[in-house]
């Protein structure tokens, strides 16, 4: 395994700039997912990693070693693609076992490190098959394995599994997972599917537009969005957002009018600095901190109810038509057209100005 460490990195197609410089240090071992939304820039970054892009300026090292000009099969990385990519005409040995042929590894090599990874990614049973005669399961841990006998420092995953379905996606993130406990290497992950990243990172990178708009743990980013972009982007529902005004303030609390409420006030406890009276604000509540003791009062209407067995997703509006979402142990008692008063907490609610930034 190896570290990566990404300075000033540019990209540029023309007069386009689609990595607006990203600095960024990967430690030997991390699993880091790059999330964002459509044209981000987050697979574009993963292609200059590996290679298949070149960089416009900036500096890329990998294990220490300055990689710019670097050829991608002297990187000493492994790239699993979206498209699995295998030959159909060979069996899964023969696929697993071609780059090594094709860098002329002796054959006893050759298959000690193929039947490992079989053995690992649970593929025994199928080497003699072609790709036809597997699932896109089976197809992927091929793709898989198929890297991981290379031995590579760095794995590099391009939303491997947006192909799958439901059912597989959540199975072969429990077999990546694993995969990184046991080999132990560094992996750089790319996904638009926030519930793939908070499942899979030991860091997260959120990308806008070519730039990094926050780093850190899952929960971390979670609980401490940097601004709206992060708190609305991280989180299944997201984040509710809605517009207020600082009427006032005092030692300990900051009392925010929401308009789209019929001007309710809502008493937010002080975190960190405070804001400016007569300021505008956004007030950010996640569905799950709507509770029954909750200090915080909106009067709504139910527009659809989401039940999920366990729990349920409200979906509802304000007088003047703000959306909310809320997640209710209460589905079962409530009806759509309903109307009703739903309580939130405010001292789980977090405050971001005008432009966007996190207030506290």
């Amino acid at each position: 395994m190896a570290d990566v460490k990404l300075t000033d990195i540019r990209k540029s197609f023309g007069p386009v700039d689609v990595i607006k410089g990203v600095d960024l240090d990967i430690t030997a071992g991390e699993f880091v997912v790059f999330v964002g939304p459509s044209g981000c820039g987050k697979s574009t970054l993963l292609r200059m990693i590996a290679g298949l892009e070149d960089i416009t300026s900036g500096e890329l090292r990998i294990g220490g070693e300055v990689m710019n000009d670097i050829d991608p099969s002297k990187r000493g990385i492994a790239m699993v693609f979206q498209s699995y990519a295998l030959y159909p005409h060979m069996t899964v040995r023969e696929n697993m076992s071609f780059a090594l042929k094709y860098a002329k590894v002796p054959k006893d090599e050759i298959d000690r490190q193929v039947n490992s990874a079989s053995k690992i990614l649970g593929l025994e049973s199928l080497m003699e098959r072609k790709p036809k005669a597997l699932s896109g399961g089976q197809r992927q841990r091929v793709a898989i394995g198929r890297s991981i006998v290379r031995q590579p420092k760095v794995f590099l995953f391009d939303e491997p599994l947006s192909n799958l379905d439901a059912e597989l996606r959540v199975h072969m993130r429990i077999e990546i997972a694993r995969l990184h406990r046991e080999l132990g290497t560094t992996i750089v992950y790319v996904t638009h599917d926030q519930v793939e990243a908070m499942t899979l990172a030991d860091k997260i990178v959120v990308l806008r537009a070519g730039i990094i708009e926050q780093v850190g743990a899952p929960l971390e980013l979670y609980d401490n969005p940097a601004n709206t972009f992060v708190a609305g982007f991280i989180g299944s529902p997201r984040m509710n957002f809605f517009d207020g005004r600082v009427k006032a303030c005092d030692g300990s609390r900051c009392h925010v009018e929401l308009p789209a409420f019929d001007n309710a006030v809502v008493a937010i406890p002080l975190k960190g600095s405070m804001p400016a009276v007569g300021s505008d604000v956004s007030l950010g509540v996640r569905p799950e901190h709507f509770h029954d003791d909750g200090e915080g009062l909106l009067s709504l209407t139910i527009d659809m109810l989401e039940h999920l067995g366990g729990e349920t997703f409200a979906y509802a509006r304000s007088a003047t038509g703000a959306m909310v979402v809320i997640e209710t142990k209460h589905g079962r008692d409530l009806q759509s057209g309903q109307q009703f008063d739903a309580r939130f907490r405010t001292d789980a609610a977090l405050l971001f100005d005008k432009a966007g930034k996190r207030i506290y």
